[in-house]
């Protein structure tokens, strides 16, 4: 074989393994395509369902959109307001903050105002308690408890004080102590005129501080004594900032003795009130023991006389017999036991005017007097008890008292002096203690008596009859007032 046939061959040789290798590509390519196809197809009829699901969903999408765009057209007016809110809380908040502003402003303001308020509060206040102390009718004025200085138990020892002290004032002028002054003034190119009018000087000035002084010892009175005293010290340098000039200056030594003469005067006031209360008390107790007295006599002639009546019935039953004798003896028999009562009763008076500590103890109330719960723990000796209660119930106060509880005792001065001070922070008047009322509970009373192992029935509910009758009466009397004035005021015709 040539040449030209050999080359020929092998082209046409490879032509063919190239077509071979074409065809075997194709047919793996077929087949590859073929089971993806298959596959595909397996999915999508595996997933056909979801695939018409999903066209009704899109279906759906497609109309649900269609319709939000009506409802958004329709209501385009309506959803701007998103847009016209922020633009307008944008304006509030600028309008919030101006007002901001002006709030800070007039709170600046109006501390400026509370502050000088309080500054000029404190300047009236000061203002106010200095006029009080010249004038007395200024209700704003401040009363201070005054406490006493001097222990003397009798006014007498408060006249011999105040006469003292006024002894050392005049001793203190004559002494020339009771000013100081320039002894250097000339007048006139006279040293002796200069003196003697230094003199006359300080004659002005004590006779002005000794005026001030006399006014308030005749104003002073328990309720006024510390503007008094702060009057008189206010008074000595009023004077001494007004001589100034001249150097005359009224010394702490007078001042000090002049106001140990307003507090002496103003004690002394006090004592001799306290010992006209003492002679009241005095005279209330020889009240008390003549009463007894006039009991106990009364008690004699009313023994005597049943002794008489007893003597004399016994004469008749001696000449009577029968009828008339058993009449005779019953009346004796009742002779006797008056006879018995009015001497164990004589007997008792005689005893308890010997034996003076004996009496009874009583609580009291007078609701429609003094309200609720304030009781008087009160003493009395005699031998009618009861009697003292009916005084108390006398023209000085517009009801009676109800009895809540009559103790007897053998010393009944320590009994009630233990109610007393059992309840001294409860009682009504806080300065003077023979003033026996006092604002606690009933109960509190009668436990504290059976802890003194005392013997006592209480009445717990006050009756306060006639008080109670008469809010009842005022009550029926305002209703009638009311309704007359409804009717009053109703038309005759509409």
């Amino acid at each position: 074989m040539d040449a030209s046939n050999a080359a020929y061959l092998s082209y046409m040789l490879l032509v063919i393994i190239l077509l071979i290798s074409g065809l075997f590509f194709t047919l793996k390519l077929y087949f590859s395509i073929k089971k993806d196809y298959l596959a595909s197809k397996a999915i999508a009829d595996k997933y056909s369902p979801l695939k018409s699901e999903f066209e009704d969903m899109s279906e759906k999408l497609e109309a649900t959109t269609i319709e939000n765009n009506e409802i958004i057209e329709r209501y385009r007016g309506i959803l701007d307001i998103d847009a016209a809110i922020k633009e307008k809380v944008t304006e509030l908040e600028v309008v919030i903050e101006r007002k901001n502003h002006t709030i800070n402003e007039v709170t600046g303001e109006i501390e400026s105002l509370r502050s000088q308020y309080k500054e000029k509060r404190e300047v009236f206040n000061t203002l106010v308690k200095e006029a009080a102390i010249y004038d007395e009718t200024i209700q704003l004025a401040e009363i201070a408890f005054y406490k006493p200085h001097f222990d003397y138990d009798t006014s007498e020892k408060f006249k011999d004080e105040i006469k003292r002290v006024k002894e050392q004032q005049k001793s203190l002028i004559k002494q020339d102590r009771a000013c100081t002054w320039n002894s250097n003034w000339i007048v006139g190119g006279s040293a002796a005129k200069g003196k003697a009018m230094q003199k006359r000087l300080v004659k002005m000035a004590l006779r002005a501080f000794n005026g001030e002084c006399d006014t308030s010892i005749a104003n002073a009175r328990w309720n006024n004594m510390n503007s008094l005293l702060e009057r008189l010290n206010k008074s000595r340098d009023a004077l001494n900032k007004f001589n100034a000039t001249t150097s005359v200056y009224i010394t702490d030594t007078y001042l000090q003795l002049k106001i140990k003469e307003l507090k002496l005067h103003n004690e002394y006031k006090i004592k001799i009130q306290e010992e006209k209360e003492e002679q009241a008390a005095l005279r209330q107790q020889i009240r008390e023991e003549a009463s007894l007295q006039k009991e106990i006599d009364l008690a004699d002639k009313e023994e005597l006389k049943y002794q008489k009546l007893l003597e004399k019935a016994q004469r008749e039953a001696e000449k009577s017999a029968g009828d008339k004798l058993d009449a005779v003896n019953g009346k004796i028999a009742e002779l006797t036991k008056e006879l018995e009562n009015a001497h164990s009763k004589n007997e008792r008076a005689k005893s308890m005017a010997q034996q003076t500590k004996r009496g009874h103890v009583y609580v009291i109330s007078n609701v429609g007097s003094f309200g609720e719960n304030v009781y008087k723990i009160g003493m009395t000796r005699r031998l009618e008890p009861l009697d003292r209660v009916k005084e108390l119930g006398d023209a000085s106060v517009p009801f009676l008292f109800d009895i809540h509880a009559m103790i007897y005792s053998d010393d009944a001065p320590a009994l009630e002096s233990a109610l007393h001070k059992e309840f001294s922070e409860h009682r009504l008047n806080l300065v003077n203690f023979r003033k026996e009322f006092f604002n606690v509970d009933l109960k509190r009373i009668e436990a504290r008596v059976h802890d003194l192992d005392v013997k006592a029935e209480f009445i717990l509910t006050a009756e306060a009859q006639h008080y109670r009758e008469s809010v009842s009466i005022r009550s029926q009397r305002k209703d009638v007032t009311e309704k007359t004035s409804i009717l009053d005021s109703m038309p005759e015709a509409i």
